[in-house]
């Protein structure tokens, strides 16, 4: 199960990236304050919405679809965050 300690991890890192970008994003552009603020509430229900997904998830096939989800969620956030800048 270290495979899913490392989902756990990545998931987390992905996260506090997130956090921190947005906060850095704020401390330089007032105006991007509420945008941000949304941005890092979808990830905090992001965060919540797979953790679950991963405590239910029964076989590698579950594990296989929550992997794919979060390298579409990181590839989306990527180009969301490279827009608010």
């Amino acid at each position: 199960m270290a495979n899913v300690r490392n989902l756990k991890k990545n998931i987390n890192g992905m996260i506090y990236d997130v956090v921190d970008e947005c906060y850095s994003v704020q401390l330089f552009n007032d105006a991007k304050t509420a945008e941000s603020d949304s941005f890092i509430d979808d990830a905090a229900d992001f965060q919540e919405e797979i953790m679950g997904e991963i405590k239910r998830a029964e076989s590698k096939k579950d594990f296989k679809a929550i992997e794919a989800k979060v390298e579409q969620t990181r590839i989306d956030w990527t180009n969301r965050l490279n827009k608010m800048q």
